[in-house]
């Protein structure tokens, strides 16, 4: 066969692309929350710390010193770290002193 390139039925000569989800920001009012909540976590408590507008990395290197600086677990969902117990003015205390505009929210 002349004409390779009529019966090609898959190439991998530039294999399998796949590019890279653009990460975003999310927009910020400049205030950080902090509240208390315990809906859909059959009453155990968590600390919530939204309205940073941090990337994901650096929402999780975050999340790591406030975790140590409690000394308790806790995760990133959606932009929001979630710190297990109630941290609420441990948290506003270590937020303040990076810097940042700090307000409870909630009860």
């Amino acid at each position: 066969m002349a004409n390779n390139e009529s019966r090609l039925v898959y190439s991998t000569d530039s294999g399998r692309i796949k590019q890279a989800p653009t990460e975003q920001i999310p927009e910020s009012d400049g205030t950080v929350r902090i509240r208390r909540e315990t809906k859909g976590r059959k009453g155990k408590g968590v600390t919530t710390v939204s309205g940073l507008g941090l990337a994901a990395g650096d929402l999780k290197t975050l999340a790591k010193q406030l975790k140590q600086k409690c000394s308790t677990g806790g995760t990133v969902k959606d932009g929001v770290i979630e710190i297990q117990g109630d941290h609420r003015e441990t948290l506003k205390a270590a937020l303040e002193k990076l810097g940042h505009n700090v307000k409870l929210a909630g009860g």
